[in-house]
């Protein structure tokens, strides 16, 4: 048997490569990982953590609301960009750094620059002129923004990582997308007071989700003073001296200070190397894996959101135990991708398990029982606000297990995380009904649903 440098070498320290590495090293193989930017990966640096800052920061807008219909008055709130982003930037070193230190801590050693592959045992570290040797390579690399690189203008426009950075609040932004990344951010935005204008090609947001949550995000986003056009995108993006003009396919022209598009995430699989190893990627340009995690090269594998599989950052982590699993402990293990709780933090937020009602209806051979409630929080009481929650169980009319559950409300993705406990443990509507409610809260509609959608009139 050849003698390697390592016997594992990671490509990528986000959270499944740091996962993966530590788990393996604790189990006394020798491993590095190398990582181009930061350690910490997308979900760390710049993506689910960093911007779920930004959320918080921007909900005192409409906590302040709240607050003065109880008798709260508040005179002169004013919010600080420049500090925010400096708190916000402190915090993410302190993370980065405990990642870091937790490899150190598990003997793997971190190795700061761009890893290629030069064949199906060795990587070359660009920029240092080092060459290292494994008997066994991890890609996980994740993914990166994608834009319209044809469409005229796009140099003006942003991506969510610039997002995190801007030197300042912009008065007026127009943001290109319809995704979990698109919502978000029109709702930080609008919480901070910039006039935002979210544009989606399709007919509704957050395509793949149920219909019914699609349809009441978008209502109530709009209640909280964010422009939505639908059916409808760019032809065009021009600089002038007060602004970036967005000239949209219908005709319509609207100056903003910054365009941002978050249209979507692409695998980062770009100069890596993979063909010289033998490493194919499947029709949409992920790395293409078997259940274990496996690529088409005998000694390499790779997880998290460069196999596009299901790209959220637990899902990763949970990818790289199985790996460690399989791998280092002959104990073959594959991730199981049903019934995965994912949470957006819109405003107001959505959690959401399991299938939605058209899946549903394709996937129960006997049908599907709705049972469904739309209700203004009890928060909202003396605020006079018009928004609604809106809450959704789908259900198999033959065996009465609960197969989905749909959220869209304050506190939507705490309650969705220990809904997804029942739904993946399988429990009835009967199972449900039978669990006693908790008195007063939200939370409580899941366990005293009892009318089906057909007979259900709704007085709002």
């Amino acid at each position: 048997m050849a003698e390697y440098d390592y016997d594992l070498f990671v490509i990528g320290a986000g959270s499944g490569g740091v996962r993966a590495a530590r788990l393996t090293a604790l189990g006394g193989k020798r491993v590095a990982i190398a990582e181009e930017f930061r350690v910490g990966g997308t979900c760390v640096i710049r993506g689910c953590v960093p911007k779920k800052f930004m959320v918080m920061a921007s909900e005192v807008s409409h906590a302040l609301e709240i607050a003065k219909g109880y008798g709260w008055s508040f005179d002169n709130a004013t919010f600080d960009w420049p500090k925010f982003i400096q708190a916000k930037d402190v915090e993410i070193a302190r993370l980065s750094g405990i990642y870091a230190a937790n490899l150190g801590k598990a003997g793997v050693e971190l190795i700061h620059g761009r890893a290629v592959l030069k064949d199906a045992h060795t990587v070359e570290i660009l920029g240092k002129d080092q060459t290292i040797t494994a008997d066994k390579i991890l890609i996980a690399t994740g993914g990166r923004p994608w834009m319209p690189e044809t469409l005229p203008g796009i140099e003006h426009a942003i991506t969510s990582e610039e997002a995190f950075h801007l030197p300042e609040l912009p008065k007026r932004i127009l943001i290109a997308g319809g995704g979990y990344i698109a919502v978000e951010f029109a709702g930080i935005f609008a919480g901070l007071g910039v006039e935002t204008t979210l544009i989606y090609r399709g007919p509704n947001i957050l395509r793949g989700f149920d219909d019914d949550v699609r349809a009441h995000l978008a209502g109530e986003i709009e209640k909280r003073g964010i422009k939505v056009i639908l059916g409808c995108q760019h032809s065009e993006l021009k600089k002038t001296a007060t602004g970036i003009v967005n000239v949209l396919e219908n005709g319509m022209e609207i100056e903003t200070d910054v365009v941002m598009f978050a249209t979507g995430r692409v695998p980062h699989v770009k100069d890596l190397g993979l063909e010289t190893a033998g490493v194919e990627l499947n029709e949409k340009g992920a790395i293409k894996v078997d259940t274990l995690s496996k690529t088409t090269a005998d000694n390499i594998w790779a997880i998290g959101d460069v196999t596009d599989r299901m790209n959220l950052t637990p899902v990763a982590i949970r990818e790289a135990v199985a790996f460690h699993e399989t791998v280092y402990k002959d104990n073959p293990q594959h991730f199981d991708y049903e019934a995965v709780a994912t949470a957006v933090f819109s405003q107001p937020p959505v959690g959401v398990v399991g299938l939605s009602e058209a899946d549903a209806r394709h996937t129960c051979a006997k049908g599907v029982d709705i049972y469904s409630t739309r209700f203004r929080p009890m928060k909202y009481a003396f605020t006079g606000s018009e928004e609604r929650v809106l809450m959704k169980l789908v259900v198999d009319a033959d065996t009465d297990r609960v197969v989905g559950v749909h959220i869209v409300g304050p506190e939507a993705p705490e309650m969705i995380q220990l809904a997804a406990i029942a739904v993946k443990a399988g429990l009835t509507k009967a199972q449900w009904d039978a669990t006693c409610a908790v008195h007063p809260t939200m939370a409580e509609e899941l366990v005293t649903l009892k009318v089906k959608q057909s007979q259900e009139t709704n007085a709002g």
